[in-house]
Order: C-alpha cells, then sequence, then structure tokens
C-alpha cells in the first residue's frame, strides 16, 4: 500500500509525539519536527507508510539519543494486558464458539497502538471491539485454512497486543512461529515484549529483521524471507503490517482495527471498524465477504 498526501500531517504528528516522550527540550523537538519535514519533502508517495516511517523514527532516536522512547510505556501496556489475561480466557472459556472469541480478542488487543492511536483505554476498548460487529469476516476461510495448515506463522504487532495474541495462539492448538521487529520502533513488539507477554510458552519467536512499523520483505532478513514464502498460513496483524504486506500474493489473513481513513478506505471500510481480511480474496465466503481460495 502507498502513501497518500493525508498521510504527511499523520506522520508529522507522530514524529511531534514521539520527540516530545524522547525528550523535554523544546529546542531539540523544533529541531526534530525540520528535520522530519526536509525527509518528508524527499519521500516519494509510491513509498508505503512503514518505509517512511521507519526513516522518520530513525532519524528522532538518532537526534535524541533515544534509540527505545517507547519502553516504559511498552512495558507497562504489556503489565497491564497480563492483568486482564484470566478475563479474556473466560470470555473463550464461556463462548459458544472459541476460536471465533479468541479471534475477535486478538483484534482487540490491536487498540494498543502508540503511533496511529495514542489515546486508548484496554479496558474500554477491548469491550467495546468483542462487542462490536465485523465489517469484513471471512471467517470460514480462516478456519478452512487452519485446520488444513501444519504450521503458523504469526506476525505480530504491539507490545501488550501479544497478550492477546497469545489467547487466540493457545486456541488454534497449532505450532505456531510469532515474528517480532528486530529493533525498538514506536511500540512495535520486540523479542523482549514478547517474552514478557509469555509468547515463548506458545510458540517459536522470531525476529524479522525489520526495524521498521511494518514488515517490508525488502528489508527483511534472509531467514525471515525464507520462512515467510514456505509459510502456508500467515496471520498479520495490525494497520503498519497490512501497509507492509498488503499487495503480496500470499495466504495471508489481515487481523486488524482500522484506525485511519486511509486503510479505512483501502479496505473499503470505516474508519474504526474491525476486520479479518484474506488475501488475495476473490469468492463471498460464508459470512459474506471474499475467500482467499479462489
Amino acid at each position: 500500500m502507498r502513501a497518500y498526501l493525508d498521510c504527511l500531517p499523520c506522520f508529522l504528528s507522530q514524529a511531534l509525539r514521539a520527540a516530545r516522550i524522547a525528550t523535554d527540550d523544546e529546542k531539540k523537538i523544533k529541531n526534530i519536527l525540520d528535520e522530519v519535514g526536509m525527509l518528508l519533502r524527499d519521500i516519494p508517495l509510491t513509498s508505503s507508510p512503514p518505509e517512511s516511517g521507519r526513516l522518520i523514527y530513525h532519524k528522532i532516536c538518532e537526534m535524541t539519543g533515544n534509540p527505545d522512547p517507547y519502553r516504559k510505556i511498552k512495558s507497562e501496556s504489556t503489565k497491564e494486558a497480563l492483568s486482564l489475561y484470566p478475563y479474556l480466557k473466560g470470555e473463550v472459556e464461556k463462548s459458544e464458539d472459541r476460536l471465533f472469541t479468541a479471534m475477535k480478542i486478538a483484534i482487540a488487543g490491536n487498540v494498543i497502538d502508540s503511533g496511529a492511536n495514542w489515546d486508548f483505554d484496554i479496558r474500554h476498548d477491548v469491550n467495546e471491539v468483542l462487542n462490536r460487529d465485523f465489517a469484513i469476516c471471512d471467517y470460514g476461510v480462516f478456519k478452512k485454512r487452519l485446520n488444513e495448515s501444519r504450521e503458523i506463522l504469526y506476525i505480530g504487532d504491539n507490545a501488550g497486543e501479544c497478550v492477546f495474541d497469545r489467547v487466540l495462539i493457545e486456541e488454534m492448538k497449532k505450532p505456531t512461529i510469532y515474528v517480532v521487529r528486530s529493533a525498538p520502533i514506536i511500540n512495535d513488539a520486540t523479542y523482549e515484549d514478547a517474552l514478557q507477554a509469555g509468547i515463548n510458552k506458545v510458540a517459536t519467536i522470531i525476529s524479522s529483521g525489520m526495524d521498521g512499523p511494518g514488515n517490508i520483505l525488502g528489508i527483511c532478513s534472509e531467514e525471515f524471507k525464507t520462512v515467510y514464502k514456505n509459510a502456508d498460513f500467515v496471520i498479520s496483524k495490525g494497520q503498519g503490517n497490512y501497509e507492509a504486506l498488503s499487495n503480496e500474493e500470499h495466504p495471508i489473513f489481515f487481523l486488524l482495527k482500522t484506525k485511519c481513513q486511509i486503510i479505512a478506505r483501502d479496505m473499503g471500510v470505516t474508519e474504526g471498524d474491525i476486520v479479518l481480511k484474506g488475501m488475495p480474496s476473490r469468492r463471498k465466503s460464508e459470512h459474506g465477504s471474499q475467500d482467499p481460495d479462489e
């Protein structure tokens, strides 16, 4: 997915937020915004938002000398998510369709996003998502592919959200490889964040070799690209991974909540909608969406 003009003010807003977390020096923050503005001038709209975001956040870290400004925020969001874990498991236990509920819980965790969605309340937003209908729901195809697959490649998104992913991984009951970023970027999950969430108890954790807010295959490690190429069932969490992988011809299921109009428009839904979308989509599924298998 390419960037749009509407992405430019969003990039500046995210840069300001990250700079303020990294430093309270207003002069330095102003210099950062100046530099980011210069970067945006030279970034073509044909590049994907994660490619642009990667350059911007690298510039912020370089100028502030802080390689992980969101470190404390990530740890705190994971602790809060872990406090919800018994409740989330209880919701699965009492549901009529355990897999469907666990999948919805995984998407509910996507509200934890310090890039696109700074103003979130985990407990409130989780309950809101659990009671919301899907705008796109390729659940029938999801179940079919899951039953046919030997192993799951699960591309994670944000720290804290990993706890919600863990609930779905436990319910899918298949060997799973869980993918994290190779270095800190916004509040995206790294190896340490996944460990804190307990992902190592239910999956093998690997790095994609990517240090940007989305797994851009051209930048990912050869090891990850080999694993990805050989995967017959891929789950991709969040907007950044959708932006990076939405043009891929691969059996990917995108699980996310849309938090900006650009992505909502690209998916044909409304901002705030929750989505389980199989790609590429070519026929209607039993839930009224499209089946990626034909």
